[in-house]
């Protein structure tokens, strides 16, 4: 390599050479042209055989290196170039070296000395060659262009913002491409769109600002002192705080900036095209400071920009909400009802789920219209619809058809009983007295309901089931509703009665108790009881445990009635000890919802000293499902054996069968469930499997109990499996606290 005044020699003398050469228009031994007056620029010279490079003064400047910094060679090069374009330019160079031809160009980004990126035009010819005509050395200039190519840049991000607005891309992606354009435009600043509704602050755009600070200030109240934003819509001005920490205008919310390294902040209003104040632009800095005239320059224009997005955002929702909406009540119109579910159908499918569609109708509208005119019926349908808005929260769409007609649409229900429900609110809250035109008045409804996909699977076929349904509920004589499929009319009423009953049942404590009694395989005798709930009502009949068991439990009543079943049972069962009675267990059944409750030990401490109840005599059956359906199934064991009461798992083997948790259980019998007692003589895999399940019982210290024995052959079954003891209709079925005293007295035959 030559010494640094050679090269300077020989770059003069290239320099002549040049001239001469455009003079000539003549190539001789140079490959190329160089415009050798951007030397002063950044020159270099690369020995190619050496990789030795000589970098001028200039040439480190650029990159803000003193004279002395950077060593000449080509690893300098290879360092600060981005990783990104050195592949492309070394292709580049090797391409040009073989050509051996013109001048080399190209364009790559290399890094400042402070950590950002400039944008480099570098231009290269090949020098000399050897004896081989192999090139030697490349000398060549670096420009800065960062400005140019930032400008290019800039055109071509705002013209793509320009094209997302106009193919009415959504404003959020076009929110966080305006904050990255001027982020780019000005490193270290960072964007954030806020936009006004009413006197709220709504987070619109922020892409590189913290998702907890833009949540904190989602939905502050706009005023002369909340932050710059909040202050820049308020007065509808510019708002320039250089440091947040001391400005007043921060000092409620600059605890939500501040651990963010939020520290100066500057806003611009965003205006429609009316004046009106739609939001605000802001621009953050890290360090406490003033725009420059650039950067304020920039915040009106990105202000300017969001406003385009955000004026277009409004009049698309007033837009949709004339399309959407309907006039008179506020409601959804026809047009967004038929969107909503032909959508909630494309869901529905995929996800394998039901909805309802509830068709109401005023009845006797008509009436009101004829009688009192138009106006007073306006009222009215205002009226019903806000009535109908007060169960809005428990469905997903109301809407108004036109006329007198509304549909609601009500999805995630699983049973009809869900649909029947909310129908019979939407009755009742639209029955409750009004006065029209001084007139007292009680409007009524009928409603049609159809499901999704039983009674429809197209929007089409969906709206005329609930129609049908409708003129169903009508012929029933009004103020009713009906399923389209009779016989879920006929059910869902039943249920609804059921729950409407159970209220008052339960309250009243008007249920019985009935008894079957559990038998010792080897004695025959009985040594226990499992007390079982019955409810005979006026109205509904005998209604089976399983529908009011299961209402309770929704309706939340299951409480008060195990709490009554306890009382009952264990008083039953003191009574027939002072009877003189042989002494038995009383099982009772308790809900896994009502076992955690906090108070259930009190709860159950204060009947057994309430009743004089021996503990050791009472038994609790809990399905096997605690165990797994919440974390304190196995805790909740300890305080109940402390009490001294016994414990049963009952239907064993149906649902949650764990063999880790059956080693944990401190339980004293295992209760098989009726289901496979069934099959245990027909089916040789359940009668594997209950032989087993004794076995693996008796092991771990447990007593076996069959229930559901409904044969001479199933109970010798069982007692050869050596099963403990066994209940079913083979012995008795539940009877009353008369009849198990009978057969105390003269026991039943095995």
């Amino acid at each position: 390599m030559n010494s640094i005044p050679e090269l300077l020699k020989e770059v003069n003398e290239l320099r002549a050479e040049l001239d001469s050469i455009r003079k000539q228009k003549n190539t001789t031994n140079l490959k190329g042209q160089l415009n050798l007056q951007e030397a002063i620029d950044g020159f270099w010279d690369w020995n190619l055989q050496t990789n030795e490079v000589f970098y001028s003064p200039s040439w480190k400047s650029m990159l803000g290196y003193e004279e002395h910094e950077l060593e000449h060679h080509y690893d300098t090069w290879a360092n600060i170039v981005h990783p990104d374009d050195k592949v492309n330019i070394l292709t580049s160079i090797r391409d040009f070296l073989a050509d051996e031809s013109g001048t080399f160009e190209g364009v790559m980004r290399m890094q400042h000395k402070d950590g950002h990126y400039l944008f480099i035009r570098t231009r290269a010819l090949q020098v000399t060659r050897d004896e081989f005509d192999e090139p030697i050395r490349l000398v060549g200039t670096h420009v800065d262009i960062t400005q140019r190519k930032h400008a290019e840049l800039f055109d071509i991000r705002y013209n793509k913002i320009l094209k997302m607005i106009a193919q009415g891309e959504p404003a959020s992606e076009i929110y966080d491409e305006i904050a990255y354009i001027y982020e780019e435009r000005h490193p270290g600043i960072r964007c954030s769109m806020l936009e006004l509704d009413g006197d709220t602050l709504l987070h619109a755009g922020a892409p590189s600002l913290p998702k907890e600070y833009c949540d904190q200030v989602h939905g502050l109240k706009n005023g002369p002192n909340i932050g710059s934003c909040g202050t820049s819509t308020y007065t509808g001005k510019r708002v320039i705080v250089e440091d947040i920490e001391t400005d007043p205008k921060w000092e409620n919310i600059k605890a939500a900036a501040l651990p963010h390294g939020l520290r100066s902040c500057w806003s611009e209003p965003i205006f429609s095209v009316s004046g009106k104040v739609l939001g605000a632009f802001g621009m953050y800095r890290n360090y406490p400071s003033a725009p420059t005239a650039s950067e304020q320059s920039d915040l009106k224009a990105a202000a300017r920009l969001a406003g385009i997005v955000m004026e277009r955002e409004h009049n698309q929702k007033r837009i949709t909400a004339l399309a959407y909406s309907d006039l008179l009540t506020g409601l959804s119109s026809r047009a967004h009802l038929f969107i909503t579910i032909e959508e909630l159908i494309k869901t529905s499918s995929r996800n394998g789920e039901c909805f309802s569609l509830l068709y109401l109708d005023l009845d006797n509208f008509k009436s009101v219209n004829d009688s009192l005119g138009h106006d007073v019926g306006d009222i009215l349908l205002k009226e019903i619809a806000s009535r109908i808005t007060e169960i809005s929260r428990d469905v997903d769409c109301i809407a108004r058809l036109g006329g007198d007609e509304f549909c609601i649409v009500v999805k995630d229900i699983s049973d009809t009983l869900g649909s029947a429900n909310i129908a019979q609110r939407v009755i009742n809250v639209i029955s409750k007295k009004l006065e029209l035109s001084g007139r007292k008045f009680i409007p009524s409804c009928s409603i049609g309901i159809a499901r999704y996909p039983d009674d429809g699977a197209d929007l089409k076929s969906l709206v005329k089931a609930a129609d049908t349904a409708l003129y169903a509920a009508k012929d029933s004589g009004k103020g009713c509703y009906a399923f389209y499929d009779i016989e879920l009319t006929r059910v869902a009423e039943y249920q609804f009665k059921v729950e409407q009953f159970l209220r008052e049942t339960i309250e009243k404590q008007n249920l019985t108790l009935a008894y079957q009694p559990q038998i010792d395989v080897r004695t025959g005798k009985i040594v226990g009881v499992e007390a079982l709930s019955r409810w005979n009502h006026h109205e509904l009949g005998d209604v089976p445990p399983v529908d009011f068991i299961a209402t309770a439990e929704r309706i939340g009543m299951i409480k008060q009635l195990t709490e009554w079943v306890f009382n009952t049972a264990c008083a039953q069962a003191v009574e027939w000890k002072n009877m003189g009675l042989p002494l038995i267990r009383m099982a009772v059944n308790i809900s896994p919802s009502h076992l955690f409750d906090d108070d259930f030990i009190p709860s159950l401490q204060g009947v057994i000293d309430g009743t004089d109840m021996h503990s050791n005599n009472l038994e609790l059956e809990v399905t096997e499902s605690v165990m797994h359906t919440n974390k304190n199934g196995l805790s909740i064991f300890s305080p109940l054996r402390k009490l001294g009461v016994l414990l049963a798992i009952d239907d064993f083997g149906t649902g949650y069968s764990s063999f880790a948790s059956l080693k944990h259980l401190s339980v004293d019998y295992l209760k098989i469930d009726k289901d496979f007692v069934d099959d245990m003589l027909t089916d040789e895999k359940t009668n594997l499997l209950i032989r087993s399940m004794v076995e693996m019982g008796h092991n771990l210290g447990y007593k076996i109990i069959a229930e559901g024995v409904e044969s001479q052959a199933q109970f010798d079954e069982l007692k050869a499996f050596g099963c403990d003891i066994v209940q079913g209709y083979f012995f008795s079925k539940p009877v009353s606290a008369d009849k198990i005293g009978v057969l105390l007295n003269e026991g039943v035959e095995v």
